[in-house]
């Protein structure tokens, strides 16, 4: 799957800058209120996060306002109607410092093994992201 999407096939709304914009601004909207953000890509196709949500906040009613919100914003920005997302998502435990930094590399270098050169639609937390995932919001 990564292959097909790395190679750019299906719509790739998010390449327009307005559309990747408006992606990373919802990211980072509830970050450290709903979740901590630790990395995130927005691809032409897809989008990458790592992040950890706090106490009380449940997966699928983050995703389901990350991508209510933009499909909403990004169909009327495009002039289009219809589906903007797809329904399902694949989800990930990290369970290790190891893990998470694997998959901090990951989404951080996703860019450059489709052949995007220069992309800026990425944010890392940096070299403090394996040491400040665990904290909770009050402790920021």
């Amino acid at each position: 799957m990564e292959e097909y999407l790395d190679a750019g096939k299906g719509a790739c709304h998010l390449k327009d800058s307005r559309i990747a914009e408006l992606v990373a601004n919802a990211l980072r909207f509830w970050a450290d209120q709903r979740y901590r953000l630790i990395a995130w890509c927005v691809m032409p196709n897809h989008v990458h996060l790592v992040f950890r949500l706090f106490p009380g906040q449940l997966l699928a009613d983050i995703l389901r306002s990350w991508k209510g919100y933009t499909a909403r914003m990004a169909n009327r920005t495009l002039r289009r109607t219809g589906e903007f997302w797809e329904r399902e998502y694949y989800d990930r435990l990290i369970r290790s410092g190891k893990e998470l930094e694997r998959a901090i590399e990951y989404v951080w270098s996703n860019p450059e093994r489709a052949g995007l050169k220069g992309w800026q639609w990425r944010w890392c937390a940096g070299v403090n992201a394996p040491t400040t995932a665990g904290l909770e919001a009050s402790a920021t």
